[in-house]
Order: C-alpha cells, then structure tokens, then sequence
C-alpha cells in the first residue's frame, strides 16, 4: 500500500513539480528552494522504487 501511494506521489511530482536536470542547474549555484525539491524529489522516487 505505501508503494502504490508513493508511485502516486511521484507521478504527481513529475508532473508539477520543476525539472532541474532538463535545466542542467548547477548545483553549487541552487537555491536553498532549489535544492529541497530536489531533496524531496529523490526521496520520493527512492521510496517508490
């Protein structure tokens, strides 16, 4: 059940959230919002593997 509900979570996420690597963002010049979505997004797609 917590896989289905993170998959979900991140198939939202792909869709709302920003891409940063499409963008190729530097990561020594990211944002502190910058890096928490990318923090959250990693987590996100760990768990749902």
């Amino acid at each position: 059940m917590k896989k289905q509900l993170y998959k979900s979570i991140a198939k939202f996420n792909k869709l709302v959230l920003p891409s940063f690597g499409k963008k190729q963002l530097d990561m020594s010049k990211a944002k502190k919002w910058q890096l928490a979505i990318i923090g959250y997004r990693a987590f996100i797609t760990k768990k749902s593997l």
